[in-house]
């Protein structure tokens, strides 16, 4: 059966993926499947970098601002659900397009993982979280570190979700989440991926966007937005949405806008630093730096290129 080609543009967060992605859906009739795990929930736009109409240029995305924020939505979640938005996307005769900084997300699609549902324990869940309210998230990532160095290699001491749920997997089986991930990965993919990813090769000038980025969501509105779900349970992931647990503190009296902004800024760039260490294990992502060209229309010319001859040679698959 002849594979469905596919474009993904990945990079870390601030890099210029949507935009770009965007770029090559209007020059080859393409449609966006957003693969970030927090563009999914309504109303968090300030936070997740959603696009807006305008910056979507006409393209329809797929989801995107489609699920309430207290909805857990996990990553087998995600997969059946981009299978089917790049099916339809394909069979309606448009180029897919998968545009994101979720590489967990990313790669389990793409590289078609396969997910084994399995019950959980819910009193082992709850008594790992309590551990994680009580002891903290370091505590917890160093204990995770211990068993499975890989899977606490991607994540940060506040993402509690996918800390407890990586232990309770190891306590109730045996099996890391790694082991789960190598394992599922025995059915080859029916997807025929061009990987793009946008990096900076000056680093201080990723970390600019970053900057610039906080103070542009501020002087949007972003401490209401995060105000309005300060309240949200912590156990949700919506809740770990970076731009709104970092605020938390001001609104609690405990630190001034001023540090909480320093904090947000300082958490967006390790978070870039996290994205960039998951990707750069994919040897198949050709690389794109922005600052290697003159402007933004001639590195979109020499993305246009790679995408041409990709396509073509698809075509003769």
């Amino acid at each position: 059966m002849k594979k469905i080609p596919v474009i993904a543009v990945v990079g870390p967060t601030a890099s210029g993926k949507t935009a770009l992605a965007v770029k090559i859906a209007q020059k080859f009739n393409g449609r966006i499947v957003s693969a970030d795990s927090m563009q999914i929930y309504k109303g968090m736009n300030i936070a997740t970098a959603k696009p807006t109409a305008s910056e979507m240029g006409g393209i329809k995305h797929f989801l995107m601002d489609f699920l309430p924020p207290d909805v857990r939505f996990s990553v087998a979640d995600f997969v059946s659900s981009a299978q089917k938005c790049i099916l339809q996307i394909h069979n309606d005769g448009f180029l897919p397009i998968v545009a994101g900084g979720t590489g967990l997300y990313v790669d389990s699609l793409l590289q078609n993982i396969s997910f084994c549902p399995q019950k959980t324990d819910e009193n082992l869940r709850k008594r790992i979280s309590g551990e994680y309210d009580d002891l903290g998230g370091e505590e917890m990532l160093s204990r995770l570190r211990k068993i499975d160095g890989e899977t606490a290699a991607r994540l940060h001491p506040s993402d509690k979700s996918r800390i407890v749920r990586a232990l309770a997997l190891f306590e109730s089986t045996g099996m890391t989440m790694t082991q789960q991930y190598e394992n599922s990965r025995l059915s080859p993919s029916p997807y025929n991926v061009l990987y793009i990813g946008i990096n900076y090769r000056d680093r201080e000038k990723l970390y600019e966007r970053i900057n610039k980025r906080v103070d542009l969501m501020l002087a949007n509105g972003l401490l209401d937005e995060a105000e309005k779900y300060f309240n949200l349970s912590r156990d949700t992931t919506a809740s770990q949405a970076i731009g709104h647990k970092e605020l938390a503190p001001y609104f609690r009296g405990e630190l001034t806008l001023s540090e909480c902004t320093e904090n947000l800024k300082r958490e967006t760039r390790r978070y870039a630093k996290r994205q960039l260490t998951w990707f750069r294990r994919n040897e198949n992502i050709i690389w794109i730096y922005p600052d290697d060209f003159e402007n933004s229309d001639e590195m979109t010319d020499s993305v246009i290129s790679t995408v041409e001859n990709f396509l073509r040679s698809s075509e003769n698959e």
